[in-house]
């Protein structure tokens, strides 16, 4: 079934009856989308879809799990990893603590990425890290840190880009897989070690609610292919909220495929892959 925009507006307004969940903010096109792909999913049509979700609060929570998208990889494009290394990280040796929040963790690769980094280059016992995900079954599978075994190859090969391969001099030491991650072929799965996922809070979180989980203030705020699922007025918004959240000298994460408008100039700096705080 095609979804249009008064159906659009329905299912929102469905949702935000029946629950604390307001998608009213998010890209239009992405929101229908998923929509569409649910009715395919479960079998149903459009206002059979808006029934269930007004009577049976489980299955509504089911629907938003299905909309949030939930996709990350051990030392996704490792290329950012690398100038992140190479350019960012000396900055911050001089700090006595180092406060990284993961915004969007998902099923937490990403946040087990930094701290390896972190501990190749002995930071890790300064840093504490939060991370959070509208999802609290993600939230849950990041805690477990357990990841299917036929992603080994895949994440080894990203791992040795990283963390052994330097594109700016000669490589880095041999440091194996296994200090970091237990393979059992037999059980299909890559254990994440328990110093680092012991060194991670990890929170549910709605970013819908401008503004973080706590008063902290953070070195790193990594918010990586979430905001492109959000309308541009409201991503400013969240610019906004993450700048008063950061400490002086302090640095945001985007994805690959994001940018940041011109008119958050005045707030940030781009700084090769990342954006430096500015002071205003």
């Amino acid at each position: 079934m095609s979804v249009g925009a008064n159906e659009l507006k329905r299912f929102i307004t469905c949702v935000q009856k029946n629950s604390t969940y307001n998608f009213s903010e998010y890209s239009e096109n992405s929101l229908i989308r998923r929509i569409e792909k649910i009715l395919i999913d479960n079998t149903c049509t459009f206002d059979i879809l808006l029934e269930r979700i007004r009577n049976d609060s489980d299955y509504l929570h089911s629907i938003v799990k299905q909309i949030t998208v939930n996709t990350t990889e051990l030392f996704r494009d490792p290329k950012f990893w690398q100038d992140f290394r190479h350019d960012i990280i000396p900055e911050l040796q001089h700090k006595e603590s180092i406060t990284i929040w993961h915004v969007g963790c998902s099923t937490g690769q990403e946040v087990y990425s930094m701290l390896i980094l972190l501990h190749e280059l002995k930071l890790l016992e300064r840093a504490t890290v939060f991370a959070s995900d509208i999802n609290d079954d993600v939230i849950e599978f990041a805690q477990k840190g357990e990841y299917p075994y036929r992603f080994y190859d895949d994440y080894k090969e990203a791992f040795k880009q990283v963390i052994k391969f330097n594109p700016y001099g000669k490589p880095f030491k041999h440091t194996p897989f296994e200090k970091y991650f237990e393979v059992n072929a037999k059980k299909s799965i890559l254990q994440t070690a328990s110093f680092l996922k012991n060194k991670v809070q990890f929170f549910v979180h709605d970013l819908m609610a401008l503004s973080p989980f706590t008063d902290q203030k953070f070195d790193i705020i990594f918010c990586r292919n979430v905001l492109i699922y959000f309308k541009a007025d409201y991503q400013k918004k969240i610019y906004e909220c993450f700048y008063h959240s950061l400490n002086p000298e302090s640095y945001l994460v985007l994805g690959m495929q994001e940018s940041m408008g011109w008119f958050m100039n005045s707030l940030f700096q781009k700084k090769n892959s990342v954006y430096c705080k500015r002071e205003i």
